[in-house]
């Protein structure tokens, strides 16, 4: 009967092997797609912006995002919660819903203006947010302020409500699923499209998260698949940044 050490031993060789080679199968994924864009450009620069199979590559893929708790944080003003470090950029925003007016802190997670400014050049980006338009673009305003960087807005109106929860169907904002990514911190948002989806942390108030720098490379890599799902589907489900 081989002893426990062995049997742990095996285990951990196994688990290094598996991620080696999913590590590999992203390399060779990547280079392919890379090799293909070669191959598929043209030299001049505006050669390559009137060649379809080109433009497929380049900004043709669609990333939306959730908006609270991935990029920002609000807090009702009011509230005891009052813990953020004074160093993250905040901004007060006026709701008025039936009359009332409610007055809400909204905090950027660190890195998202320029996480939103890297990837505008890379993708079509969309917010999908269950929040109510009338709070929520405000806040999308704040964090585009030049109108340059957001492409379009969905509100909980275009979520499917579902035991409970806010649904999003990413069809709305691009109908071929190859060429579209979700980024949200809550799993039954993506419910309706696990295959496309980036799970994030929650963001709250550490001054030190660093997810939004860390989803770069992999965005990067992503944009020059001809199926994002091919990539997105090497992943541990439940991996997170």
């Amino acid at each position: 009967m081989p002893s426990l050490s062995n049997n742990t031993s095996n285990s951990r060789q196994a688990f290094l092997f598996q991620q080696l080679y999913e590590i590999f199968q992203f390399i060779y994924k990547y280079v392919q797609s890379m090799l293909f864009i070669k191959q598929q450009t043209p030299v001049a620069k505006a050669a390559t912006m009137h060649n379809p199979i080109a433009l497929q590559y380049y900004k043709g893929k669609t990333l939306v995002l959730d908006l609270d708790e991935t990029l920002v944080h609000s807090v009702r003003l009011g509230t005891t919660e009052n813990n953020i470090s004074p160093s993250i950029k905040k901004t007060t925003i006026e709701v008025t819903s039936d009359k009332q007016s409610i007055l809400y802190e909204v905090y950027k997670r660190p890195h998202v203006d320029f996480f939103l400014s890297t990837i505008s050049k890379w993708y079509r980006v969309v917010i999908f947010t269950a929040s109510m338009s009338e709070y929520a673009d405000p806040v999308i305003d704040w964090l585009d302020q030049d109108q340059t960087v957001i492409s379009q807005r969905y509100f909980r109106q275009s979520c499917l409500l579902r035991n409970g929860n806010f649904l999003k169907d990413i069809t709305i904002a691009e109908s071929d699923l190859s060429k579209v990514c979700l980024i949200d911190n809550s799993p039954a948002a993506y419910e309706l499209c696990q295959d496309n989806a980036i799970p994030l942390p929650t963001w709250i108030s550490n001054p030190k998260d660093d997810c939004l720098l860390d989803l770069l490379p992999l965005l990067d890599a992503l944009r020059f698949t001809a199926d994002v799902r091919s990539i997105l589907s090497l992943r541990d489900s439940d991996h997170v940044c």
